[in-house]
């Protein structure tokens, strides 16, 4: 294959990739949430001038949390093309899907709590 063509189809990759970004972003409103609460903490960083450490704990637990949210979404379409009728399965492996957000945006609390908790209490 020669180089051309192998550039073409990362390009044709990356407007895939792009245009899902797009979709999850204008379509799930639980991923527009988790962009909001990404705002307002990457506000916060900069206020109160987060260590190089402390920005990678934070931005790295940010991400993961995106990631498992686009994961469910996806896990969620999947499984409503599959069987769009009500089927117990399914909701158990959505509900599952969904608790692995939930335990994501735990741990991203707990890891906010930990960095910007002594920071909010200097403020007190």
């Amino acid at each position: 294959m020669n180089l051309a063509l192998k550039d073409k189809k990362r390009i044709v990759g990356f407007r895939f990739a792009w245009a899902g970004l797009k979709t999850v972003v204008k379509k799930e409103s639980n991923f527009q949430l988790h962009l909001t609460a990404t705002a307002i903490v990457v506000t916060l960083g900069f206020f109160f001038k987060l260590s190089l450490i402390e920005w990678a704990v934070i931005l790295l637990t940010i991400g993961l949390v995106l990631i498992t949210e686009m994961i469910n979404s996806v896990i969620e379409r999947i499984m409503d093309f599959i069987q769009p009728d009500y089927d117990e399965r399914v909701k158990e492996i959505k509900d599952i899907a969904a608790g692995v957000v939930l335990v994501t945006a735990i741990i991203s609390v707990v890891v906010g709590v930990l960095i910007f908790g002594p920071k909010i209490m200097q403020l007190l």
